[in-house]
């Protein structure tokens, strides 16, 4: 845990040293008025925590400094963790739904630009190194080198990948990694579409169509559709995860860059406005820079450096 939390502390370190460590400045010497409620909602709203996930938490920091009957600003800080806190205890689960038996269906969507590509890699990776044996499907096949680039991410990891030619049917492809995943006695098959929004229609009738390949192959799956999010996007991204989830039933989010950013709040908001489980975070280039999200290490990490950890 603490080499997970010392990781965590370095990859948000922009958040932390702009967005977080800017509430220490703001409540320390106060007392607690009207006038350091709206700095702390603007604050928050800056860290693009979001309005609505923003006065949602304000009015439960306020009604739990009123029963406390705290007045120094500092008392605070201890409470807005313990509310980001329940926010995330809000949405189920945790990392990847495997398959009981036979090969588990991950697909793995996001518009182009978010880093789509490299987190697949990053999570066969993580697969990889668990000892499991993966193969990648090359079915987002509308952008340009799209499957050349994973193909080239594929033998950099080392895992298998199957794929057609550019403007190939993305559903024959997933056909055919699922059948490749079967005779190999593959343990995770990470499915790569769905990369643009620009027609919704194409887009539903694609993944409508990958769905039923994908049911009618192995039973159960498709054990999680992940979203890939750009965390430097800030409310773009929980735009793009509301569309998403209209066709797809997104199951988890993979929340990229997160080292990027200085305004890490997008998590919160994520997590509250959307109800779906932040699954990993990206923390940087590498291939070993993807964590699974742990909840109370991120707010942990988050506000060690504020003194909200109610010490």
């Amino acid at each position: 845990m603490s080499g997970v939390f010392s990781r965590l502390k370095e990859g948000l370190e922009k958040t932390r040293k702009g967005f977080f460590g800017r509430l220490q400045g703001l409540v320390t010497g106060r007392f607690i008025d009207e006038d350091l409620y709206e700095e702390l909602e603007d604050l928050l709203i800056q860290g693009d925590v979001g309005v609505d996930t923003t006065m949602g938490i304000l009015d439960s920091v306020r009604r739990e400094v009123k029963q406390r009957g705290i007045t120094a600003g500092e008392g605070v800080l201890p409470i807005l963790k313990d509310e980001i806190e329940n926010i995330f205890e809000t949405v189920e689960s945790r990392g990847i739904k495997f398959a009981c038996e036979g090969p588990t269906v991950v697909l793995v969507v996001g518009v182009n630009g978010v880093g789509k590509t490299t987190t697949i890699a990053k999570l066969a990776n993580r697969f990889k190194n668990q000892g499991m044996k993966v193969i990648l499907g090359a079915a987002d096949t509308f952008r340009a080198a799209a499957s050349d680039q994973l193909e080239l991410w594929a033998q950099r990891v080392g895992v298998q990948i199957i794929k057609h030619g550019e403007g190939a049917d993305p559903a024959a492809v997933t056909f055919d990694a699922l059948q490749a995943a079967k005779s190999r006695n593959a343990d995770v098959v990470i499915i790569d579409t769905a990369g643009r929004l620009q027609s919704k229609k194409n887009l539903m009738e694609e993944v409508k169509k990958i769905r039923r390949i994908v049911s009618r192959e192995i039973p159960g799956a498709p054990h999680d559709v992940l979203l890939v999010l750009d965390a430097t996007t800030g409310q773009n991204a929980v735009s793009q995860a509301r569309t998403f989830n209209e066709f797809l039933e997104v199951t988890g989010i993979i929340l990229a860059k997160l080292d990027g950013t200085a305004k890490g709040g997008i998590v919160v908001a994520v997590a509250r406005e959307l109800n779906i489980p932040v699954k990993y975070i990206g923390l940087g280039e590498k291939l070993e820079d993807l964590e699974e999200f742990d909840p109370a290490c991120f707010v942990g990490a988050l506000f060690e450096s504020t003194g909200g950890d109610g010490n």
